[in-house]
């Protein structure tokens, strides 16, 4: 039927469609034909395909829904906390370390399913409404309505409104949040409460359709909380929040421990029912991943992921793994791996030349690494987007092409002639061919080899190279690697700093190298610009970790963000791939395509396991 604002369409589901167009459930309407706006609303959205679970369902499916609730459990995070506000760029949050078991002090979303830790486990880019009843938006996609669950409230009984909703956006953007929240909402004009239950959110531009998708993932916080409190200086300020946990207690920097909310005002609701069930999670924190793994075999810790694949190869060898008290298991996942990498600093001007970057890269020996200390559990990254089908493979097909064929001038002929691959030796720790190549590349780029040192040409300074890492167990990874720089003249080192130092100087981009893991998902998005795109290059606390300034790696995120469908998302992402690798702005590391994991033989787990996370949330305690 007509309205003010134009005309509904009636759909129970709406399938694959233009530019990132959002598959909806629930939505509403009446002529299709009409020339007016029309106007959708839906309780579930997905980025190119239809959301897997329909309206009424009762569960996820990899979930118990039966699974009883009780005990308390301790798990081991790595690192330090020094703030309970997980937003901003000041300070390092416990969710850093605690995010991978699904239990977190975070506040809710307005939609599950759309954040990076990925609450939806068993598909990707869906999202299903939570302290939002359904939203609304017009076919071009310049607005969204958020209509405010009536049963959606705080744990200080507070009901949440579109009023909580509109200052959470407004703390987001201001200087004290971390710059990630200003790139994924950049393109929001402005957030408008129409009434106590009704929010909408004006779009600078038209066909935002995915710009939909993260508006879900925005955390939701109290506004009568943050009217009386400074959000930028709050480290041990709690705040009320609204999720299945509240914080019971906590020592920054030491523990953290959360209680389950047992009036939880979403505890039956299809979403959460079956997850969340141990009355009581206490996560300690740790400065040496040693000191933990033995906290663990003693019993006081409960859970273990390991990390180190020689300690996965030769560390379990204890009487409570013989014995069956503890069970040790890998299991196999699709998720798609995170871009652990070296990143090379391309603001020192050392780094600019490519060929110097392409130097450093080709005298990276994975296979003696993987041989000699990962006792060959891993695979060699050579993609941004490990474990996924996001990755350039080969040569740039047709669709590549063109998006590629614009740039040609600007790109190295080698990307259109030859598959990308990083040298692959024999792991017997010989790289002489790499050695050879490695020199021929740095005396183009106007480095000399003088009095076994490798200097500037041009100014005679010499070249020296700081790994910067956080982790005292990683240095022995990193020492073949050093050794052959050493053996090109490169005065390289490494320099381990804890955790709070090296967010610290990441956020202001001192360091040469480090080695950083930025997360990924099954479908890229937005976020791709806040770790490649020019404009985040000098912004403090980006994720542009290398500084890359690019205008073809710009346009390929734009085609990222234009995709209209799977297959234009896959083309996209290959593309801005093979561009990033061609100019060795990182050098990619290793992946697994499994779970390490150990715990202590008391939990109960559900039949069906999660394929697109852990799902630790979703165990129980015997």
């Amino acid at each position: 039927m007509p309205t003010k604002s134009g005309a509904y369409r009636k759909h129970s589901w709406l399938l694959q469609g233009l530019a990132g167009l959002l598959i909806l459930i629930a939505a509403v309407g009446a002529n299709p034909m009409s020339a007016q706006t029309v106007i959708t609303r839906t309780s579930a959205l997905s980025l190119y395909d239809s959301p897997k679970y329909r309206p009424g369902f009762r569960h996820f499916d990899y979930v118990n829904p039966d699974a009883p609730k009780g005990g308390k459990i301790t798990l081991p995070a790595l690192g330090s906390f020094d703030t309970l506000n997980p937003y901003l760029l000041k300070g390092v949050s416990a969710m850093e370390s605690i995010a991978v078991y699904g239990i977190s002090e975070m506040n809710e979303p307005l939609m599950i399913g759309t954040s990076w830790y990925q609450k939806s486990g068993d598909e990707p880019q869906s999202a299903y409404c939570l302290i939002c009843s359904e939203l609304e938006f017009p076919d071009d996609f310049t607005w969204v309505i958020f209509h405010i669950n009536p049963q959606a409230r705080f744990h200080n009984g507070e009901q949440i409104t579109a009023h909580d909703v509109a200052r959470s956006f407004e703390l987001l953007q201001s200087d004290a949040a971390n710059p990630l929240y200003k790139n994924l909402y950049g393109n929001v004009r402005a957030a408008e409460v129409l009434d106590n239950r009704r929010v909408k959110f004006h779009f600078r531009q038209p066909d935002n359709r995915s710009l939909i998708l993260r508006l879900g993932e925005l955390p939701v916080m109290s506004k009568k909380h943050w009217d009386n409190h400074d959000f930028g200086n709050s480290s041990g300020t709690r705040q009320p929040l609204s999720g299945p946990y509240r914080i019971k207690d906590f020592k920054l920097g030491s523990y953290l421990v959360l209680e389950r909310v047992t009036d939880f005002w979403a505890k039956d609701h299809p979403l959460y029912r079956g997850q969340h069930n141990f009355n009581e999670v206490k996560f300690e924190f740790f400065r040496d991943r040693t000191v933990a793994f033995e906290a663990f075999k003693s019993g006081r810790l409960d859970f273990w992921i390991e990390y180190v694949a020689k300690n996965w190869a030769y560390a379990y060898d204890f009487p409570a793994v013989n014995s069956g008290l503890v069970v040790k298991r890998a299991i196999p996942h699709q998720i798609p791996s995170g871009t652990q990498a070296f990143f090379i600093n391309n603001r020192r001007d050392k780094f600019k030349d490519v060929r110097t970057r392409k130097a450093i890269s080709i005298l990276f020996d994975f296979a003696w690494i993987n041989r000699n200390i990962f006792a060959g559990a891993y695979r060699r990254s050579q993609t941004h987007y490990p474990n996924s089908v996001m990755g350039a493979q080969g040569l740039p097909g047709e669709a590549e092409l063109k998006l590629l064929e614009p740039w040609r001038s600007r790109l190295p002929a080698e990307l259109f002639e030859t598959p990308f691959s990083f040298p692959e030796y024999d792991g017997s720790g010989n790289v002489r061919p790499g050695l050879k190549q490695a020199f021929a590349l740095l005396k183009q780029a106007g480095w000399e080899f003088r009095q076994k040192k490798l200097v500037n040409s041009s100014s005679g300074q010499p070249f020296s190279l700081e790994l910067m890492i956080d982790s005292p167990s990683f240095q022995r990874v990193l020492l073949p690697y050093v050794k052959n720089l050493q053996k090109v003249g490169i005065d390289a080192s490494i320099r381990i700093v804890d955790s709070t130092q090296l967010k610290a100087r990441l956020d202001v981009f001192d360091f040469d190298m480090a080695v950083y893991v930025l997360p990924q998902t099954a479908t890229p998005g937005q976020e791709q610009r806040l770790y490649f795109h020019s404009s985040q290059a000098k912004v403090k606390g980006s994720r542009n970790l290398s500084g890359i300034e690019d205008p073809v790696v710009d346009a390929m995120l734009d085609k990222i963000g234009q995709a209209g469908s799977l297959h234009e998302l896959i083309t996209a992402s290959r593309a801005l791939d093979r561009v990033l690798l061609w100019n060795y702005y990182t050098i990619p590391q290793w992946y697994l395509d499994y779970h390490r994991i150990a715990y202590w033989n008391h939990f109960g787990q559900p039949e069906q396991p999660a394929r697109l996370n852990l799902a630790f949330q979703t165990w129980w305690k015997q």
